[in-house]
């Protein structure tokens, strides 16, 4: 019997060995990918930039908002100051119990107005509308029943009046030029119906009209963590799996979408918890069933400012929210799995959100069990786990802490050199505990699930500084 169990515990050690090497690996080969893209996308954009043109492709900003006063007047003041003529805004108050709306009418001056909207996407009732005309471009504001953010978005779909919108959370802040270059992909190829953006968090960020002035890394912890998540995310695997029209995430705090194309694939799901991920693989189904031409991009030069959760508790209830959504999208879609009529997406990209997305706290977990177990029957090398953990740890800190330089090079942003030393620590212990607490949060996620599954998820917002 302990024959057995040995060999079982060996099989185990060789599967996780395994599976962390891959991964290892499929960094790699993100980063010589991504380095390779962003310098030949900011060359070619240099020469382009010498023809400058007058042709806009006309969008409509949707913001859904829930509790957001402290925010929402610095996001819409943003985007009033876009490099960008065609556009509108229109925010939709989803049944905020704050003073969000009234914030909104106050500071912008808007006045009731009525209004028809034609429901192509169903969504909740609206209860009041407010325009607002003498600025850069309208600002419409819908006040309507709580649905979630699913339908807050749906209801803006059917409000917009242009064929593209954008959607961005209601604590993200747009660069001037941001706009302008998440339309680019549009423009440069044929048959694309999305276009996700890159996200950073404004906690980093020094801005002044709308501009960067510096840049920072925060004394929080918890902050300066995400801030090398993010690169390591948007930076990474995003424009490798661009490479083959593979990516199933646009964040929902910054994507573009052809609006005829959504409509008629359904609009934004009302009852998942990652309607950003949801919609976009539905659009990936919806145009491959159809034999659609199509391309959903990423755009890592347009960049949206959003604000990270600064403590632990709000961390892990947007994680908690994150992964469940990943887990309701990819089983609402799981007959891509391995399926060659989706080609590279269900039999690359569906394969990698399952077993380094979804399943990655459990493997992590079973990994830890197996070790703890091979310990006490006493066939545990306890010199060679301690030697792989720390080389792994050291290489995913290389690659993590030269994308964030990569990223401080290519937007010519200016790091001082205690900043400097401080990402270097902070990349240390982000991948030896920060990920631990997010693989805990991730595999108590469904801990009360049934109850808490359609929520938006309440986080601390806060009134940030040079904005």
């Amino acid at each position: 019997m302990l024959r057995v169990l040995e060999y079982a515990l060996g099989f185990i050690d060789l599967f996780f060995l395994l599976y962390l090497m891959v991964y290892a690996t499929y960094l790699l080969c993100s980063i010589v990918v991504g380095a390779w893209k962003l310098y030949y996308s900011n060359k070619m954009r240099q020469i382009k930039n010498e023809i400058r043109h007058e042709f806009y492709f006309p969008v409509s900003i949707l913001v859904p908002a829930y509790n957001e006063e402290v925010t929402i007047v610095d996001s819409i003041e943003s985007l009033l100051k876009l490099d960008y003529k065609l556009y509108e805004i229109v925010i939709v108050d989803d049944g905020s119990k704050d003073h969000t709306a009234q914030v909104l009418v106050e500071h912008f001056q808007m006045s009731p107005v009525q209004r028809p909207i034609r429901k192509s996407l169903q969504c909740e009732k609206e209860k009041i509308i407010y325009a607002a005309d003498h600025w850069k471009v309208p600002i419409t504001l819908i006040c309507k029943e709580n649905g979630g953010k699913g339908d807050a978005l749906n209801m803006g779909i059917n409000a917009s009046r242009y064929p593209y919108f954008l959607c961005i959370d209601a604590d993200s802040m747009l660069q001037p030029d941001s706009l302008e270059k998440i339309i680019q992909p549009v423009m440069e190829e044929d048959h694309v119906v999305a276009v996700g953006g890159l996200v950073r968090s404004s906690q980093s960020l020094k801005m002044e009209n709308g501009k960067r002035t510096g840049y920072r890394m925060p004394w929080n912890l918890i902050t300066s963590m995400q801030i090398l998540e993010y690169d390591r995310s948007f930076l990474a695997a995003r424009i490798l799996l661009d490479r083959f029209n593979g990516n199933m995430i646009i964040s929902g705090a910054f994507g573009l979408f052809q609006k005829d194309v959504v409509i008629a694939a359904g609009g934004y799901d009302r009852n998942t918890l990652g309607e950003d991920m949801e919609l976009v693989v539905r659009l990936h189904v919806f145009c491959r069933n159809n034999k659609i031409p199509y391309a959903i991009r990423y755009e890592p030069n347009a960049i949206c400012w959003s604000q990270v959760p600064e403590s632990l508790g709000d961390l892990r209830k947007q994680r908690r929210r994150w992964h469940l959504g990943l887990f309701q999208s990819m089983m609402k879609h799981r007959r891509m799995f391995l399926n060659p009529t989706y080609g590279w997406l269900g039999m690359v990209s569906y394969l990698y959100y399952l077993l380094y997305e979804l399943l990655s706290p459990f493997v992590q977990l079973l990994g830890w069990v197996t070790m703890a177990a091979s310990a006490v029957v006493g066939i545990l090398n306890w010199d060679f786990m301690l030697y792989f953990y720390l080389m792994y740890t050291l290489y995913n800190a290389v690659l993590t802490i030269t994308i964030f330089f990569q990223r401080i090079y290519t937007l010519r942003l200016k790091i001082s050199v205690l900043d400097t030393i401080k990402a270097i620590i902070v990349c240390v212990l982000e991948n030896i505990f920060f990920r631990l607490f997010l693989d805990a949060v991730r595999v108590t996620a469904f801990i009360g699930y049934q109850r808490k599954k359609n929520q938006w998820g309440r986080i601390r917002r806060i009134k940030q500084n040079g904005v």
